[in-house]
């Protein structure tokens, strides 16, 4: 009989081969109520709305684990149901091939964080004003940024007091040190839904130096850091 997990190796434990991947974005739902979820390092996001006349729905994510054979998470923020934030919840959890099932929804995969060249979880960490660049250190209050391979979404919120001051999202592409961003939901006014939005992108020591205009057209030059660099 042969011996099963877990392997010890020329010194070297092998915990585990078969831990599923589900980094990447996913889509459930109707066009009437979709829903896009977004999976990168240990954290997660879910943007619900609807497709046809772009009005916003709700959002949460926090961070999460599979644990066997289930999706366990512990929500920063959702304005869905303030009354999970901070709790450990479960949920069922079925991979196989494109097809994720989680909890009552059934998602399909449309993306696997490629190509993305900010595939990854992001706190702002800095940002350039008139006496210069002002750095900043996350705490309760956030400002996340998430994204795919071709997806991202953005999230304002504390996750102590439970308040939540805005999140965006839709897709976006890296070429030529453009990021350009193309919005399909947007918590604070649909009417920016479907607008593009360029940017210049570079990496300065690891962290992403993002500056360009918003979508109000105001001018903005940030330094955005990896959630586990800083090991929050």
């Amino acid at each position: 009989m042969k011996a099963l997990l877990p392997l010890i190796l020329l010194g070297f434990s092998i915990i585990s081969l078969t831990q599923p991947n589900i980094s990447g974005a996913w889509q459930a739902g109707t066009e009437e109520n979709n829903m896009v979820m977004i999976v990168a390092d240990k954290f997660y996001s879910v943007a619900v709305y609807n497709l046809k006349d772009k009005s916003y729905t709700g959002t949460y994510g926090g961070t999460f684990r599979i644990e066997k054979g289930e999706f366990v998470f512990i929500n920063e923020f959702n304005t869905l149901n303030k009354d999970d934030i901070g709790v450990e919840g479960r949920s069922a959890f079925q991979l196989k091939g494109n097809s994720l099932k989680l909890a009552t929804h059934d998602f399909k995969k449309l993306d696997d964080g490629k190509p993305g060249a900010l595939a990854g979880a992001w706190l702002i960490t800095g940002r350039v004003t008139n006496n210069g660049m002002q750095t900043m250190t996350p705490g309760a209050r956030k400002t996340m940024k998430i994204l795919s391979g071709t997806r991202f979404q953005w999230i304002a919120y504390n996750s102590e007091t439970k308040e939540f001051f805005g999140t965006g999202g839709g897709t976006y592409t890296t070429e030529n040190g453009k990021y350009t961003e193309t919005i399909e939901v947007f918590s604070r006014d649909n009417n920016r839904v479907g607008a593009k939005l360029e940017f210049d992108f570079s990496f300065v020591e690891g962290n992403w130096r993002h500056s360009g205009k918003s979508s109000t057209g105001q001018p903005i030059d940030e330094i955005w850091t990896q959630r586990q660099k800083l090991g929050i």
